[in-house]
């Protein structure tokens, strides 16, 4: 069976609350409370997101994340009452695509998660998009996949839509904001994990990612990509 939503809290009772409410919102939802009960689940079930909590009865969210993150590019919105800038670049830079701290509103929750779900639906339509290609950096544009001097380097689907907005819209100023609409798709986002997926594409893509000649940051503005 395809869920839309798989969460992954020990807290049984929040978990239990958060399924009941997306399913009243007809987003199929299941909630496991532990890393086994989670891979017990992928055994025979499959879900096309997951909310995981980080700290985890039998083990750890990252760690989950990671393997996870090995088979599977589906959004991941990590779900924590840890706060700590730390924690939230961890998460990030493993492959998640959100942060949400706890406690949090189910409304709030509700609409992130139907706004990824849309972005990374088996029946979105996928926008026209050209390949780039300036002999070391190319974008196979039809499988998504990126190439770094002629090697493929793994990026989530989260970041290969953020570089293939840059790229789509080279050489003028990006701001923030956009990157948030047409990326994003909402106005919960913040500067934090912008500037961690940035980040990550240029330790991917860039030759010195400490100094960036792709996508360069505009100072309180936003960003440019540079072609070439």
């Amino acid at each position: 069976m395809k869920y839309d939503c798989l969460i992954i809290d020990d807290e049984k009772i929040l978990a239990d609350n958060t399924c009941e409410y997306f399913n009243m919102f007809n987003i199929k939802t299941k909630a496991v409370y532990s890393m086994a009960d989670a891979w017990k689940f992928y055994e025979t079930e499959d879900a096309s997101l997951v909310l995981l909590d980080i700290n985890l009865s039998d083990g750890s969210g990252f760690n989950l994340c990671k393997k996870l993150r090995e088979n599977k590019n589906i959004p991941i919105i990590f779900i924590s009452a840890r706060n700590t800038d730390d924690d939230k670049i961890i998460a990030l830079n493993i492959g998640g695509d959100d942060y949400i701290e706890k406690p949090y509103s189910l409304g709030v929750l509700l609409a992130k998660v139907k706004v990824m779900l849309k972005r990374f639906g088996e029946n979105a339509v996928a926008a026209e998009v050209n390949d780039y290609n300036d002999g070391y950096l190319r974008i196979d544009s039809r499988n998504k996949i990126v190439y770094v001097d002629s090697v493929a380097v793994k990026l989530t689907s989260l970041d290969y839509k953020l570089l293939k907005y840059l790229i789509d819209n080279h050489d003028r100023l990006i701001t923030k904001n956009e990157l948030f609409d047409n990326v994003w798709n909402d106005k919960f986002t913040g500067d934090g994990t912008l500037n961690v997926h940035i980040r990550k594409i240029r330790e991917e893509i860039e030759v010195n990612p400490s100094n960036p000649s792709y996508i360069v940051t505009v100072w309180k503005e936003g960003y440019r990509f540079n072609s070439k």
